[in-house]
């Protein structure tokens, strides 16, 4: 009995034994490794997710600056003197911590003196900045240098700079870390518009340990996240180094180590144990669970890498993943390849949809916007949100020009349907900029540079519309910034303006009543200029209303002695936009000692396309104090003859391209008897600009006009030459 019990030890139940311990053990190694492979690949993606989010953190703060910093409007109300406060606490500072979570936003004038702060979502005293000033001064002086030396790379991170140069580290403030970011506040349609360096300073800062990172633990499930100033190893956590530009650590984000492998591990061991017969079913089922787990986690990985790579809100390539994508076309064009075209596209009319329904509503509007771009477009060509309401297009494979348009065309044609949003039907356009590699460069920076340009362009002829980058465009650019600088010079040496004065004559008797000034630019180059060639970029890189005030002190002065019923200045669409306009105007008749019922001021149509609840308050305004408003170029506007009922003017002038068609088939004649019986039916004076024959001036005088004003009578003249006219006799 014995010796079988031995021979069924020997030869059955200890080889069984040993077989399933063995097996028990191999499934236990192999259990083992693949809980510690688990666990560690989960480590080092959540290690590199967190690496990249803080990464990118600095780059998002100076992207979400600027919303404001290439803001016109953000521009004047800083540089206001003083600057509008609510103004800026309405739409800078709680804009800023309400929609992007910044913590303090302050804004630094040109001496880098604070002039606007908010702590914690509260305003504050803007020496508040003293309690950052440690921390943030040196970024100032880094951008401030980079600014006027813009060949010194090394002073600003590249990856901050966006459309604008930026300085951004990653410091302590208040105990607590945080992202502190500098930008210029430069405007969006004139970068140049301040001399370098002396650009308002819009600094925000982002704590790492508040908000954001409690954000950021829910959307990437990082259990227990904390901010440590030290780092204490403990099993089961993980942690990522938070570091300042310089390589500085300044703490450590911890967090519990998402664990999957010792989690299956937990639960599948009590069973190993209970049931060690069904050892090789466990086995199989743990494999496949680890399989599926293993699956997951790269799954998320790739999750992770996505979202660095997009744009959170469409979906579409961000600026990293078109910048790549870009640079390895090129690489391929370079070599021989198919030519491919760069479009940049810009929505027409976005801005109104976002103001008038809301941000919401707008990022709706961009998400279906991109949807139609995706469907127009090939699975080859990367489609990318730049920022804001900016997109840009890689056509790969475009060997035509005739090509390029097709698709320009597909995109027009989507984005001019009208977007229901929110149960509201929304029509916005596009205008693009097109430019081809190789035939216009293989530069990436070179090749956005023409086709930002061409956008430009495109803009400029009326949005709505496709152009195609051509040299021209680029010598036009350079041309229009270089007015621009010697206009920035002119203003500054103060004597380059002159005024010249055209006489305004009563209709009947030939008199002269009153004149018109208007402006020349002597340069020192380039001799006596028109307003045409230098006021419309005066007015788009924001230098029209020191001009215009010159203008009007120039003006005032110089008439105040003459024997004139009336002085007319003209005002640009900007300066009937400001609500400083009445006071300016008060303060240069007060200096001038004229009577205001002399002073007229000259207006266009077109300025009351936007902002008109401002511009109608500015006439309002002026009227009140006696001062005289005029609309011209009458009749080629925007709803002329509406503007005649909502906006009270005193005069009207008929614009020369109906008096050039007096007696013509152009129908001058019915049109102007039509305005001029509407006026004097309203108690409105009528001057009729560009009379330059006798059978005009009778006609118009026959009809009712009471005052004239053109060649045939008399040309503008300087002030010194209307003066002597005067001294002569010559007005009666």
């Amino acid at each position: 009995m014995a010796k079988r019990t031995n021979d069924f030890l020997r030869q059955f139940l200890l080889p069984i034994t040993a077989v399933v311990v063995l097996f028990a053990a191999t499934v236990a190694v192999l259990l083992v490794w693949a809980t510690r492979e688990a666990d560690a690949l989960s480590e080092r993606r959540q290690a590199m997710m967190v690496d990249t989010i803080l990464k990118d953190n600095a780059t998002r703060v100076a992207h979400d600056q600027e919303a404001i910093t290439l803001w016109d409007e953000a521009l004047r109300g800083v540089r206001a003197d003083p600057p509008d406060l609510d103004w800026i606490d309405g739409n800078i500072g709680r804009w800023l911590h309400t929609y992007y979570g910044h913590d303090d936003i302050f804004i630094l004038d040109a001496a880098n003196r604070p002039i606007y702060a908010l702590r914690g979502g509260r305003r504050a005293a803007p020496t508040a900045f003293g309690a950052i000033g440690g921390e943030a001064l040196p970024l100032v002086a880094a951008l401030r240098a980079s600014l006027r030396a813009p060949d010194r790379g090394d002073a600003v991170d590249p990856a901050t700079s966006g459309y604008s140069p930026g300085a951004s580290d990653i410091t302590v403030i208040d105990g607590h870390p945080a992202v502190v970011s500098v930008k210029p506040i430069v405007g969006d349609q004139d970068r140049a518009a301040q001399a370098p360096g002396s650009e308002p300073l819009l600094v925000s800062v982002q704590h790492l340990d508040g908000p954001f990172l409690e954000a950021m633990a829910r959307q990437y499930l990082l259990d227990g996240a904390r901010f440590s100033w030290a780092l204490q190893p403990v099993p089961g956590q993980s942690h990522a180094v938070i570091r300042s530009r310089r390589g500085e650590t300044v703490g450590y984000l911890v967090w519990n180590s998402f664990a999957p492998g010792s989690r299956v591990m937990g639960k599948v061991a009590p069973v190993l144990i209970v049931a060690l017969l069904a050892i090789t079913l466990i086995v199989a089922l743990l494999l496949l669970h680890i399989r599926r787990t293993l699956t997951a986690l790269r799954a998320s990985e790739a999750h992770a890498q996505h979202l660095a790579l997009h744009d959170n809100l469409t979906g579409l390539a961000n600026r990293t993943l078109f910048r790549s994508r870009m640079d390895l076309a090129l690489v391929a064009v370079r070599r021989g390849g198919t030519p491919l075209a760069m479009l940049c596209l810009d929505l027409d009319r976005f801005k109104p949809v976002n103001d008038t329904l809301g941000h919401p509503a707008g990022d709706q509007l961009l998400c279906q916007v991109s949807a139609r771009l995706k469907a127009v477009t090939r699975d080859t060509d990367t489609v990318s949100r730049l920022g804001g309401d900016e997109f840009a297009i890689i056509q790969a494979h475009a060997p035509t020009i005739e090509s390029v348009e097709r698709l320009c065309q597909r995109i027009a044609t989507a984005l001019n349907e009208p977007f229901d949003v929110d149960g509201t039907m929304v029509c916005v356009g596009v205008s693009i900029g097109v430019a081809i590699a190789p035939l216009h460069s293989t530069d990436r920076v070179d090749l956005g540079r023409k086709a930002d340009i061409a956008l430009y362009e495109a803009k400029a002829r009326g949005r709505g519309r496709v152009v195609l980058f051509e040299e021209a465009m680029d010598a036009s650019v350079q041309r229009r910034q270089a007015i621009e600088k010697d206009l920035r010079e002119a203003i500054a040496a103060g004597n380059q303006f002159e005024l010249y004065y055209q006489p305004v004559h009563d209709a009947r008797t030939r008199a002269v009543i009153g004149a018109e000034a208007l402006v020349r630019w002597r340069h020192p180059l380039l001799g006596l200029m028109a307003p045409a060639t230098f006021v419309p970029i005066a007015e788009e890189c924001g230098l029209i209303e020191p001009i215009g005030e010159w203008v009007l002190r120039e003006a005032l002065a110089a008439a105040r002695d003459w024997p004139l019923e009336s002085i007319a200045i003209n005002l640009s669409a900007v300066q009937l936009r400001n609500p400083a306009l009445v006071d300016i105007v008060q303060e240069a008749i007060t200096a001038s000692g004229i009577e205001p019922r002399r002073v007229e001021l000259e207006i266009t149509e077109t300025s009351f396309v936007e902002d008109e609840d401002i511009c109608r308050a500015n006439v309002a305004a002026l009227r009140a104090q006696g001062v005289r408003i005029a609309l011209d170029d009458f009749g080629t506007g925007y709803s002329s003859f509406t503007h005649l009922r909502t906006f009270a003017v005193d005069r009207i002038k008929v614009d020369r391209s109906f008096v050039a068609g007096i007696n013509r088939r152009e129908g001058g004649s019915a049109i102007i008897r039509a305005i001029v019986g509407l006026a004097n039916a309203r108690g409105i004076a009528v001057t009729a600009e560009g009379v330059e024959t006798d059978g005009q001036a009778e006609w118009l005088a026959a009809i009712g006009c009471g005052t004239l004003q053109g060649y045939l009578m008399s040309k503008p003249m300087p002030a010194r030459a209307i003066g002597s006219w005067f001294d002569a006799g010559i007005a009666a």
